[in-house]
């Protein structure tokens, strides 16, 4: 059975930070490049960050470049989003996404940030 569960969402106050988990369970991790995408009420998902099947390449939406950085741990199927110098418009669910060769892809449950004063 295939699963992505996200958890470290929550409320925090602007110019915070938040560090995001994703863990799988399912399939074969290392066969995978993921992504963290967010989804803001009213408004379409959108990509935060990417990050290759073996770490060595990652990419990142321009609004959170120089704020976020994705990494990973293969031994531990997981991949991670640090989330720094948070800004109201980060509020949004925060998703995990995996991706195969074959277009494969599975998605997390979402994890709620909420960034507010």
């Amino acid at each position: 059975q295939v699963q992505l569960v996200e958890s470290g969402g929550g409320l925090v106050q602007p110019g915070g930070s938040l560090r995001l988990s994703c863990v799988a369970s399912g399939f074969t991790f290392s066969n995978y490049a993921m992504s963290w995408y967010r989804q803001a009420p009213g408004k379409e998902r959108e990509l935060v960050a990417g990050i290759s099947m073996m770490g060595t390449s990652t990419t990142y939406a321009d609004s959170v470049k120089d704020r976020f950085t994705i990494s990973r741990d293969n031994s531990k199927n997981m991949v991670s989003l640090q989330m720094n110098r948070l800004k109201p418009e980060d509020t949004a669910v925060y998703y995990c996404k995996a991706i195969d060769l074959r277009s494969r892809t599975y998605w997390g449950q979402g994890t709620q940030v909420t960034v507010s004063s």
